[in-house]
Formats: C-alpha cells, sequence, structure tokens
C-alpha cells in the first residue's frame, strides 16, 4: 500500500509543479533503487530534462545520492541513483499491551536503535505511556548519536481508535483511554513531528509497504496480540470510515452471548482468539508473560497434551470463522496475519485456519483470497508507524531536514 504515490496534478503556480513533479519522483525512486535517470522518466512519465532538474536539485540538498554506474548499448555508462540513506531519520513507537516499543530507522528504513520499556499488564495510564514514550525518544536519538534537528518525524501506532481532527484524541477502550489528547500530552517533552495512528494500521502500512501485502490493492491485515484488530486496505488505501474507527474486528460477535470481552461485550472475536483469551482458556502459570506463555501452549501441544491441543482446535477454528467475515464482506485479494501471537499462531495453525476459513465463507469469494503469514516480524507496527513521517516527506508536506535546522537554529 503506497498511498499517495502519484500526488494529484494540481492547477497551479510552477512551483506547484515542480512540487508535483519533485513528490513523483521520490516515490519512484524510494521503492525502486537503484536506478537511473532515464528509467526514472520511463516510471514517471517526466521528460528527461524535468528529471534531470529535480535529481540535480535532490543531489544538491543531500537527499539523492549517486550509487556508481552501468553500461548503457553503446552510449556512455548510465549513473545509478538512491536515496541518501543518512539525510534524516524517522522513528517509530509501538505502544503495546506488553512494551512500548521505539525505534530509529535512517531513509532506508534500516534500524540504527532501538529501546524496549516492558509494561505491567496494569500500566495502561496515559502518564506512563507518554512517559514512556519520552523516555524511549531520548534513548533512541543517543544511541544513535541522532541529533533532534535530523529526524523528520515520529510516528506512534497506539491501540484503539485515533481521532484525527483539531486535536489528535484516542479511544482506548480497553486501556480505559476515553478521548485522551495524546499529541498534546507529548508535546511536554519533545518538540519532533509527531504523527499518531491505530497500531494494526500500522503494522498494515509496513506489511504492504515492504512486506507480504506488497502488489495488493485489496488485503485486510490482521495484527493479533493480547488484543486483536485489522487494517482494511481498498483501491490501495487505508478504509478509515465516517470516525476513523473502521478496523475494530476482535469486537465483532463471534458468539451470541459468548464470553465476556475487555470491551465490556460478550461474545467478542477478541474473547476468543486475543492471546489472553487463549491463555485464560488454557490456564498459565502465575507470573509468566504472556509471550513466555503462548510458545508454552504451542509446545505443550506438539507433545499432544490433550488440553492444550483442543485450546487450539477451537482458536484456529474460531479466527477461520473471523476471517470468514472479512473475506464475505470485503473480498480482498489477501488476508495477512501479523502481531507476535498471530504469527505464533498462525506458523502452527495456519492450514486449520484456513479450513476453518473456508468452510465459513462464500465459495467464491474465499477462491479469490489467500490467507498467508506477515513478513515482518512482530517488529511491524513500530516500522509502519515510521513510514508516517517518510510518506509526508515524499509528497513534499514534511519539512526537510535543512527546514527543521534552521527552525532548531
Amino acid at each position: 500500500m503506497r498511498e499517495h504515490v502519484t500526488p494529484e496534478r494540481r492547477r497551479g503556480t510552477v512551483r506547484d509543479l515542480r512540487r508535483d513533479n519533485r513528490s513523483v519522483l521520490l516515490w519512484s525512486l524510494y521503492f525502486d533503487q537503484p536506478c537511473t535517470r532515464q528509467e526514472l522518466s520511463r516510471a514517471t512519465g517526466l521528460s528527461p530534462a524535468s528529471v534531470s532538474n529535480v535529481v540535480r536539485e535532490l543531489i544538491e540538498e543531500g537527499v539523492v545520492a549517486e550509487a556508481g554506474a552501468i553500461d548503457s548499448d553503446g552510449g556512455r555508462p548510465r549513473v545509478l541513483l538512491r536515496m541518501n540513506s543518512d539525510y534524516g531519520y524517522v522513528i517509530g513507537v509501538d505502544v503495546g499491551e506488553t512494551r512500548v516499543r521505539v525505534e530509529l530507522f535512517d531513509l532506508a528504513m534500516t534500524e540504527r536503535a532501538r529501546v524496549d520499556s516492558p509494561l505491567d499488564p496494569r500500566e495502561h495510564g496515559v502518564t506512563t505511556i507518554v512517559e514512556r514514550i519520552h523516555e524511549g525518544l531520548s534513548a533512541v536519538l543517543a544511541d544513535a548519536g541522532v541529533d533532534a534537528s535530523a529526524v523528520l518525524g515520529v510516528g506512534i501506532g497506539v491501540p484503539g481508535v485515533v481521532e484525527q481532527g483539531d486535536e489528535v484524541l484516542v479511544h482506548g477502550q480497553t486501556y480505559g483511554w476515553e478521548a485522551v489528547p495524546l499529541e498534546r500530552l507529548l508535546r511536554a517533552g519533545t518538540d519532533l513531528p509527531l504523527h499518531i495512528d491505530n497500531g494494526a494500521n500500522t503494522m498494515g502500512r509496513a506489511e504492504m509497504w515492504f512486506g507480504a501485502g506488497q502488489g495488493a490493492q485489496h488485503a485486510v491485515v490482521c495484527l493479533i496480540g493480547s488484543g486483536v484488530g485489522a487494517s482494511i486496505i481498498a483501491h490501495g488505501r487505508t478504509h478509515r470510515g465516517s470516525t476513523s474507527s473502521a478496523g475494530e474486528w476482535g469486537h465483532t460477535t463471534v458468539v451470541v452471548g459468548g464470553r465476556s470481552c475487555r470491551c465490556g461485550s460478550t461474545g467478542c472475536l477478541e474473547a476468543y482468539v486475543g492471546a489472553e483469551a487463549v491463555l485464560d482458556r488454557y490456564g498459565r502459570t502465575p507470573g509468566q508473560d504472556e509471550e513466555t506463555a503462548l510458545a508454552a501452549l504451542l509446545d505443550a501441544a506438539g507433545r499432544g497434551e490433550g488440553d492444550a491441543a483442543r485450546v487450539l482446535e477451537e482458536t484456529a477454528l474460531y479466527l477461520g470463522v473471523g476471517l470468514a467475515d472479512l473475506i464475505n464482506l470485503f473480498n480482498p485479494e489477501r488476508i495477512i496475519l501479523g502481531g507476535w501471537a498471530g504469527l505464533l499462531l498462525g506458523e502452527r495453525l495456519l492450514p486449520a485456519i484456513r479450513d476453518a476459513a473456508r468452510s465459513n465463507s462464500l465459495k467464491h469469494a474465499f477462491s479469490s483470497t489467500s490467507i498467508e503469514l506477515g513478513k515482518l516480524g512482530p517488529e511491524a507496527v513500530a516500522l509502519g508507524a515510521a513510514t508516517l513521517p517518510i510518506e509526508l516527506f515524499l509528497n513534499g508536506a514534511q519539512l526537510s531536514v535543512a527546514d527543521r535546522r534552521r527552525s532548531a537554529g
């Protein structure tokens, strides 16, 4: 999912045209580097002269660098171009159930520093989360030796509904968050540009940009951790709904009057396939963290323990039913299972999950949908969050590093 890859052409000034040309070229180069000026011209439809002018400006600014040359057919060698990975940096934050993860990446999305701050399941107070994020931002900048002025922005993936308006508000019902002004609270400790979205959506961005979703226009990326969520991709863009709450797949009902869910309702999918619910049905050793406990459950089932096998069989069935609902509702090309628990469960249960989805969805819709595991691991939420400032930078809607340094000065 490369949202806004081709910016809308505006009828405006020469400056508008130059900005559009720059954005079109940057998007093409970002995903197809290294490449030549000639390849950029063919890929973008820009004239060779326009490409040369834009590339010259980008090289002078330090955004683009030359990366060797390749032979041409009978002519001079053609110079390869790439993004200058050290031009600027972005930070991705994953506010999860069991930890706050902060990662710093260069412009090529190579990780330069990471900090994980464990969370007690009861430590989801707003003050605690804000403190962990502030500490993480300071730590990754120090560890990587990067000045804050070189950071293009910070993307933050959070549980719950993120209401984008005059003020960004987070509604995290399972956290007890109601209209939390997270951006304003974070402003007390950082001047970095902040961009906040739902964690399932940021994981979806990562898989669509760099992972299992590449090339798909219609997909659903499912995040299964302690809780459950989804990112719905339609025509290459995230479907958010009228109030940005689309994708709360974990709170669709699979059993009328069923198990109690953390959201306060009953029978929700999350109450059957979220890691917390799976472990609650099986029982876990006191003091074990969820990831260790789920791995132990899978190991027990592998040894033939009856209770463990039964819980996993039920989990595969409920998860398959939940996927069947997505298939019948959205007719996606691809469904991708991710999140730390989704990847652990999927590695063992994927055939059973597919069978349950097949049995509970319309035949024609199922036949056109693939169900597969994410490729980016449990780090995908933070990686996808870091693409939020990258997207703005490629679109020309983000301050350049030079502009940020001037502002900081």
